[in-house]
């Protein structure tokens, strides 16, 4: 039974003495039903929001923020043009803990709707930017993890085959995402601090500028095309200025390695969706992976698609691995890389 908002402000106040609360609302965006959540006003009329995980998934994904959170101390945040949420405190309740952090305004915006050109998308980019500028010293400190590029590759190359150990992974999709692992060129690249997690949900946008970044259970060093291969899935326009406005701010090149990398990424989101269904013994779940597989099949022998290397064959766009994760039923979180899941409502 869902907590009210009266029952999750009272654990607020518990887990932040000095907390006021006037006002309750429930944050009805909890989609995925992971979380249950409110809005609470404060005698002083700031916003904060109380979060109570529903499953062992989300109380995992939540101890993960908090290290986070914890990680990205002021210093580090000075250096990011957008907010990052605070942690205020915490109460026990029914084997697990609420959490209380600052509310942050803004909006979501659908990746279909970030319009093209350089304004939202531009800041997107930006942002990103900024994430994989920062330090990589204070995540090692933090005992979060570092990889290099050989274990980005290596950890890539044991989820291929944990796929393919299923028996349902088509063997054109096996070999072209093997051939893809196996071209090292594609893999020569400085690994750098990523969010982990990023989806279109991570961001909250005031006018045309990203105000806040949600989200940050898989902050690490590594890859930088894995918070970058979701941009792909926009208008086109969009993600070219998406593209432009990192590559600027970071003055590096988003070549075609970096791409395919990218692209790779979004294709193995179906991997990871059927590995997801096979740890919840779900058949539904692999039965839908089995189609997208098949789907993806299709989508690989169009000329109109671009190769993740010299040795494999055309690969299946963004948008549609995408449009098919979206039609996806039920939480994906287990399927995406770091937990990835849509933002529900505010965390770390």
């Amino acid at each position: 039974m869902a907590r009210s908002p009266l029952t999750l402000a009272a654990l607020a106040s518990s887990a932040v003495p000095d907390l006021t609360v006037t006002a309750t609302r429930a944050h009805t965006a909890d989609g995925a039903g992971e979380f249950d959540s409110a809005v609470l006003t404060a005698a002083d009329g700031s916003a904060r929001i109380v979060r109570v995980p529903l499953t062992q998934a989300a109380e995992t994904e939540q101890s993960s923020d908090l290290v986070a959170l914890r990680a990205l101390t002021t210093g580090i945040r000075s250096r990011l043009p957008f907010d990052v949420p605070t942690y205020l405190g915490q109460a026990p309740v029914g084997g697990t803990r609420a959490i209380v952090y600052d509310f942050l305004p803004g909006e979501h915006v659908a990746v279909e709707d970030i319009p093209p050109g350089d304004g939202l998308a531009g800041s997107i980019g930006h942002a990103i930017a900024a994430i994989h500028t920062l330090p990589t010293s204070f995540v090692g400190e933090a005992g979060l993890p570092v990889l290099s590029a050989a274990e980005c590759l290596s950890s890539t190359a044991a989820l291929i085959e944990s796929a393919v150990s299923t028996g349902k992974v088509p063997a054109a999709l096996r070999d072209r995402w093997r051939d893809a692992v196996a071209d090292h060129s594609v893999w020569q690249f400085q690994p750098t601090v990523i969010n982990g997690a990023l989806t279109a949900d991570s961001f909250l946008i005031d006018g045309e500028s990203v105000s806040a970044v949600l989200g940050w259970s898989a902050l690490r060093v590594g890859d930088p095309a894995r918070d970058l291969h979701w941009l792909l899935a926009m208008d086109p326009e969009a993600t070219d200025g998406a593209l432009i406005a990192y590559a600027t701010t970071r003055q590096v090149a988003t070549d075609r390695q970096f791409t395919q990398r990218a692209m790779l990424y979004a294709e193995l989101e179906v991997a990871r969706w059927l590995l997801h269904g096979r740890e919840l013994r779900d058949q539904s779940i692999v039965d839908d992976a089995v189609e997208m597989l098949d789907g993806l099949v299709d989508r690989v022998h169009s000329n109109t698609v671009t190769p993740l290397s010299t040795a494999t064959g055309p690969i299946m766009a963004v948008d549609d691995v995408e449009a098919m994760l979206d039609r996806t039923p039920g939480d994906r979180s287990a399927a995406r890389p770091g937990g990835m899941r849509p933002v529900d409502d505010q965390a770390g």
